[in-house]
């Protein structure tokens, strides 16, 4: 849970870069990677991750102008990682505008519990993490490069003309 409000700014540069070099190794013809036929699409992840970031925050009270999270996912990649870029940037600026430290303590309703508002910006950060997870595997599979995030992923450590690590 954060207490203050720098520590998670410095976290969210991080993981939201770490999350457009995901995204931006992503194209239009394997958007549609599942692991299985039932399973979710690379794609569909990618918007669920985008749409998570004004669902959960307008539960706090910011205002994300335009939001439907009933939009369909778009036909473009590029449509994704243009809203995921406008989101992001828009919950930076509106937490620096509207929230102090003293309202991370703060408790709200969400999903029929009591969170305080610093647990729904943790939350916000791992449920990213662990949804970027889940689509290292479909990149994979689908033949794409897939970047390192916490480390060098395999094909950086053999750019670096090294074993990966294992």
């Amino acid at each position: 849970m954060y207490r203050v409000l720098n520590d998670f700014f410095e976290d969210w540069k991080y993981e939201s870069e770490s999350t457009l070099k995901l995204f931006n190794n992503i194209t239009d013809e394997s958007k549609n990677q599942k692991v299985t036929q039932e399973g979710r699409s690379l794609g569909f992840i990618a918007w669920h991750i985008t749409q998570s970031i004004p669902e959960m925050m307008q539960r706090t009270g910011l205002d994300f102008a335009g939001f439907d999270e009933y939009l369909p996912e778009p036909n473009s990649f590029s449509g994704i990682v243009s809203r995921y870029k406008k989101y992001s940037d828009e919950l930076f600026s509106q937490l620096e505008k509207k929230w102090s430290d003293i309202d991370l303590n703060e408790n709200i309703n969400m999903y029929g519990e009591n969170w305080k508002k610093g647990k729904v910006l943790s939350v916000l950060i791992i449920h990213q993490a662990h949804h970027r997870a889940q689509m290292t595997v479909l990149m994979r599979q689908a033949g794409l490069l897939v970047p390192g995030v916490y480390g060098p992923s395999r094909e950086e450590w053999a750019a670096m003309k090294m074993d990966p690590q294992m």
